[in-house]
C-alpha cells in the first residue's frame, strides 16, 4: 500500500474553484511549511492556482520535523537514483489525488522543487503519462540522466535555477542536469545566481513566477 502524504495547502487567491496545481516539493531535512512561503509570491502570477506542499514520508530519526524522500548518505549518483526511484511511487500517488481532489485536470499540473525535491520533480514529472505543464527546480540535480532517454514519458519545458556558491549541491549539477534533459529532448533553461549557497534569492523567486506564467 502506498503511503499518503500530507502537508500545507493554499486555495486560488481569487476565491474560486482552481484551474491549476502547482505542488511544492522540499528538500532533505526540511517539510511542506519550507517551501509553501513560496505560494504567495506564484499567486501573483496564478491567482487561479491551488497549491501543496507535502512533507516527504520519511521522518529523519532526531531531528524533529526534518523529513527526507530517500536517504543521502553521499552524492553517488547510484544511490541517488535508486533512492529517487524508490520514492516515486507516493509522490505520484500524492499527485494523483490531489488532482482528483481539486478537480484540476492532470495537463494543468507544476512541480517546483528545492534540492532533492527537484531530484524528484525531474524523476516524477518526466514519466508522468500526461505532461505537467512545466518543473521549476532550484538548487537540485538530474539523477539516472542515463536511463531518461529509455523511460521519459513527458517533455514539459524545464527552468533550473542555481547558485554559484553552492557547498550542497554544486553548481555544475545543475550543467550536468540541462546536459542530461537537452539529451532526453527537454526544453531546459537555466539561471545562475551570483554569490548564492544553497538557498532562493528573489531573482529565482521572479524568475520562477515568470516561468510558470509563461508556462500557463
Amino acid at each position: 500500500m502506498t503511503q499518503t502524504l500530507d502537508g500545507p495547502r493554499l486555495g486560488p487567491k481569487d476565491g474560486g474553484a482552481p484551474d491549476s496545481l502547482v505542488v511544492l516539493v522540499h528538500g532533505y531535512g526540511a517539510n511542506g511549511d519550507d517551501l509553501i512561503g513560496l505560494a504567495p509570491y506564484f499567486q501573483r502570477v496564478l491567482p487561479r492556482a491551488a497549491f501543496a506542499s507535502p512533507n516527504a514520508p520519511e521522518q529523519i530519526p532526531g531531528m524533529y520535523g526534518a523529513y527526507q524522500w530517500f536517504g543521502i548518505t553521499r552524492l553517488d549518483p547510484v544511490l541517488l537514483a535508486a533512492g529517487a526511484e524508490a520514492a516515486a511511487p507516493v509522490l505520484n500517488a500524492f499527485l494523483d489525488a490531489e488532482l482528483e481532489r481539486t478537480g484540476v485536470s492532470p495537463s494543468r499540473l507544476a512541480l517546483v522543487g528545492f534540492s532533492q525535491g527537484t531530484m524528484m520533480s525531474l524523476q516524477v514529472g518526466l514519466r508522468r503519462a500526461v505532461p505537467p505543464v512545466a518543473i521549476l527546480g532550484y538548487s537540485g540535480a538530474l539523477v539516472g540522466a542515463e536511463r531518461l532517454p529509455a523511460q521519459i514519458k513527458s517533455r514539459p519545458p524545464v527552468l533550473l535555477i542555481h547558485g554559484d556558491a553552492d557547498p550542497m549541491v554544486p553548481v555544475q549539477a545543475m550543467q550536468a542536469a540541462a546536459a542530461g534533459l537537452a539529451a532526453a529532448g527537454v526544453k531546459v533553461a537555466t539561471h545562475v545566481c551570483p554569490d548564492l549557497g544553497h538557498s532562493i534569492d528573489p531573482d529565482g523567486v521572479r524568475l520562477g513566477m515568470e516561468f510558470l506564467k509563461t508556462a500557463y
